[in-house]
């Protein structure tokens, strides 16, 4: 057990820890009590936003002056020479990561992608970085003067699968999305203004992706993903317009000469003819291609005129004609707005959009325990964290009034102590972190549903308190904390005030104060009230005790990864109650594309302010929240459940799926939540027994194994009430083969499915696992790339930046290469003090690293760059990159990502 003697608490997305140092490979705290060994070269677990406050020294270094006895002929004494040291460490990235090899980036030597008759070859599905720019916009480097209009990459695609590109600086620029079969014919595009640009793929074969700057210079995202996975849906591809026609409006129409003199321009210049409309409204017109020339034609077209040359096809030629003459358009300084006549007719709801990327939801039976609920809003989960951002489109209508209890003025930054003002305030200057920590762990809680928009929360019909107890940096004090817990419970407290409804459940995704028994009497009292307490386990890898985790009736919770596998980073021991999905964002096993942390409400920042967005993140902070909003779901079937009646539940195994070592074990607990149990179980403890519902469902829909991994398993189970017996499970494959691991009579359980390499040629191969039961079947798609395409871990040249916080200057740089997977650093001559470690590309060449759309990391996270004392040498400073990925709300207009509390001092590399 690792204990400090300056108790003090910080939320924690990937750590929850205590003040500690590294003295002579062990783990210490800062008052030199020892704790676990740690090997050379150790890697802490850094996926997501970690926390943690680290302070890496060594016993009986450091230099100093000597001498001699004095004499009256001894030599002055010569001044000590200042001593330095030697930090290395490697840049870690992940297989599903390519990088577009011509961006503006002059230090690498650029191989063109520029044409379709030179493609660059790509894996599938992938997360790329890229860069793309009309001639004499962006940064200087490679492509300003020349341009780097178009990216070309070849891969191999399956019918249904979604290509999406997220464009990094879209408020100064525009750039579309278009896609060649393999001999450069038309297929598809999307040509939208913003933020987002997707488009499905129709059936299988070997196609060009081509990202396409139509205005200006722009890094982006280009996200391949799985048939079936998510997409963000583009209007120009997925709506019906009136071919032909536009509607515009221009500037100062309210002046009827200055209005007519722009219409008549843009219509003489385009050859456009005005159907309806007039002055201060939109005017319809009629774009009649027929009475064009060749002239108006090429302002209609531009250079996009070849792109569409191939279209066979009259009415897709009007299509997309129409919507490429509206875009060109737009750029015209006289028109205010120009877009599609759209054809519109009755639609019905669908789910929410960014659903399909929330595979930690069916790992554990939610979208069965909806079936029987989605929470009543009666039922509260106060989340005690950083705040809230209460405007989040995906929040609104799930909050009840919560409470700030940050008394710091200082640490609040709200420029006031405690107060009844939950929001998290919005640091533009990056000076402190902006994860949205708390704002996230509510999305996975009650995240509006069925709206259309987003994700959903795991207890959606439910409502989120949002107490604050954290403030700036994502730090506060135990107190602080104590009095939310009372606030959120109905009890006495600081704020003189009580909740108009005390929460039925409180989720801490928080810790870093050792054991206390003032707060142990705290949560008795709670307990007492008829609240349950959830909290997240901890990050440090460690089978220490953590708290309040550990404390008597607190559920906590450690991490799984899609796999059901135990998190690297996540606590084990005997305090351990309840698993569940914590994610791992350095892989993709269900091909959708996207990293696998868990996805939720967010937000990114620009100098504009905040904008709206959903990202992905790790830890024991994520896992929590999914079995706080279990609770919610048992509470809204059977309000009367107590928290006895709840750990009387857990004991029985009635909440979960056994995992690990049969019965309760030190890292599982009772084993991974199960909602739909869960919901059964609190159902039947009303004296209800409900019909029979037996259904086969699996742990994944999609088994993605990528070019390297050759076994994944594979969890099937009855996911409602009644008899099932598997009948059948085969593969469609000979290369797959399916084994059973843990199976119970009826053909239930764990199953290893592996694949066979040997006889496929190079490509993608995709096959399915189809699980047949008594009551109906279910199918698993699988995806297998063989040889190919190179690129997996190459994310470019990585800047690693050595960061003096104090002067707020970058000190030293490494400039990586990379060697396959890894990217080694190693700085020199490096005086004693406090530093940060920042790396990243830089694809645009504007001398600033981790811009949207380009890879990203520091020791330990983004999040929460970690200080280093030096005075001693100091290896193993290893620590991942990725390429940060954040999809936009349906609100997100603008603004680009920058990356949480990094100060834009450690992002400026050197010239």
């Amino acid at each position: 057990m690792i204990e400090t003697k300056k108790p003090f608490c910080r939320f924690f997305h990937v750590f929850c820890a205590l003040e500690v140092a590294v003295e002579n490979n062990r783990v210490v705290d800062a008052c030199g009590d020892h704790g676990n060994p740690v090997s050379a070269g150790y890697t802490w677990p850094t996926l997501g936003a970690l926390v943690l406050t680290l302070f890496v020294t060594a016993c009986g270094g450091g230099g100093g002056g000597g001498g001699s006895d004095s004499s009256a002929d001894t030599a002055p004494t010569v001044p000590p020479v200042a001593q330095t040291f030697t930090l290395s460490g490697t840049i870690q990235t992940s297989a599903s990561q390519a990088v577009d090899s011509d961006t503006n980036d002059p230090t690498r030597t650029a191989v063109s992608n520029d044409s379709p008759n030179q493609p660059q070859f790509i894996p599938n599905p992938v997360t790329l970085g890229g860069y793309i720019n009309q001639p004499g916009t962006g940064a200087e480097g490679r492509s300003r003067q020349a341009g780097d209009i178009d990216d070309y990459f070849q891969v191999d695609l399956l019918e249904g699968q979604h290509v999406t590109m997220l464009v990094g600086d879209f408020e100064r620029a525009d750039a579309d999305l278009y896609l060649f079969d393999a001999q450069g014919n038309f297929v598809s595009a999307s040509v939208d203004v913003g933020r987002v640009e997707s488009l499905v793929v129709p059936r299988d074969g070997t196609y060009l992706v081509n990202p396409y700057a139509f205005d200006g210079a722009t890094t982006y995202i280009l996200a391949i993903g799985a048939p079936g996975a998510f997409e963000v849906q583009a209007p120009s591809q997925h709506v019906e317009i009136v071919p032909w026609q536009a509607v515009v409006a221009y500037k100062n129409d309210t002046q009827l000469l200055d209005a007519s003199t722009a219409h008549e321009k843009v219509s003489r210049r385009m050859g456009l003819e005005q159907r309806a409309g007039g002055r201060g409204r939109g005017r319809l017109l009629s774009l009649r291609p027929e009475l064009a020339s060749a002239q108006q034609k090429h302002e209609r077209l531009g250079k996009v005129a070849g792109k569409l040359a191939s279209i066979a096809d009259p009415a897709a030629r009007a299509h997309w004609e129409t919507l490429i003459t509206i875009k060109n358009m737009r750029k015209d300084p006289e028109v205010l707005y120009a877009e599609p006549n759209y054809r519109v007719s009755a639609l019905a709801t669908p789910d929410d959009e960014a659903f399909r990327l929330q595979w930690h939801y069916p790992l554990i039976g939610l979208p069965q325990a909806w079936d029987m609920t989605t929470g009543i809003p009666d039922v509260v989960v106060a989340v005690i964290d950083t705040g809230i951002l209460a405007s989040h489109p995906d929040l609104q209508g799930q909050l009840v009034a919560g409470y700030d209890f940050v008394r710091d003025p200082a640490s609040a930054g709200d420029g006031d102590g405690i107060d009844s003002n939950p929001q998290e305030p919005v640091d533009t200057t990056g000076s402190g972190s902006q994860g949205f920590h708390g704002t996230h762990v509510s999305g996975t809680v009650a995240a509006r549903g069925n709206n259309r928009i987003g994700v959903a929360g795991s207890a959606y019909g439910s409502r989120v308190m949002p107490v604050r107890a954290l403030g700036a940096g994502g730090g506060g004090t135990s107190y602080d904390v104590d009095q939310a817990v009372r606030f959120a419970a109905g009890l006495a407290n600081d704020s003189n005030t009580l909740p108009a409804k005390p929460a039925d459940i409180i989720n801490l995704s928080l810790g870093g104060a050792p054991f206390s028994q003032s707060t142990q009497d705290l949560f008795n009292e709670v307990r007492a009230a008829g609240v349950a307490v959830v909290a997240a386990a901890g990050n440090e890898a460690s089978a220490a005790p953590g708290y309040p985790a550990s404390y008597d009736g607190v559920i906590s919770v450690s991490a799984v990864d899609a796999q059901r596998r135990l998190a690297a980073y996540s606590n084990t021991g005997s305090r351990i109650d309840l698993a569940a999905p914590g994610g791992n964002s350095g892989v993709d096993l269900n091909g959708d594309g996207y990293p696998d942390g868990v996805l939720s409400t967010a937000a990114t920042l620009s100098p504009a302010g905040v904008n709206f967005a959903y990202t992905f993140l790790n830890g024991t902070s994520m896992a929590a929240p999914h079995v706080a909003g279990v609770l919610a779901l048992m509470k809204s079937v059977n309000p009367a459940l107590t928290p006895d009646d709840i750990d009387a539940m857990l004991v029985a195994g009635a909440l979960s799926d056994d995992l690990g070592q049969p019965g309760r074990d030190n890292q599982y607990g009772h084993g991974l939540i199960n909602a739909q149990r869960a919901v059964l179980a609190a159902v039947e403890a009303t004296g209800t027994s409900p019909a029979d519902n037996p259904r086969l469902v699996s742990s994944a829909s999609t088994l993605n194994f990528g070019d390297s991994s050759t076994a994944l398993t594979l969890f099937l189970r009855n996911g409602g009430k009644g008899e099932l017996v598997l009948s059948g499970l085969s593969a469609s494959a000979p290369w797959l083969q399916i084994e059973p691991l843990a199976v119970d009579p009826v053909g239930l359980g764990e199953y290893q499915v592996t694949v066979n390499r040997d006889e496929l040629s190079t490509g993608i191969y995709t096959a399915d696992i189809t699980a047949l039961s008594s009551v109906n079947a279910v199918t698993v798609q699988v995806l297998v790339s063989v040889g190919g395409a190179a690129g997996g871990n190459d994310v470019g040249v990585i800047y690693v930046l050595l960061y003096d916080r104090a002067r707020d200057e970058t000190v030293a740089q490494y400039v990586s290469g990379g060697n396959g997977s890894d990217y080694p650093f190693q700085f020199t001559g490096v005086a004693a003090g406090d530093y940060e470690i920042v790396a990243g590309t830089d694809a645009d060449n504007d001398v600033t690293i981790c811009d949207a759309g380009e890879a990203c990391g520091a020791w330990l996270t983004i999040d929460q760059p970690i200080n280093l004392l030096v005075d001693s040498d100091i290896t193993g400073l290893n620590f991942p990159v990725e390429f940060v990925v954040s999809l936009p709300t349906a609100a997100a207009t603008t603004g680009t990502t920058r990356v949480g509390s990094i100060p834009e001092g450690a992002l400026r590399r050197r010239d």
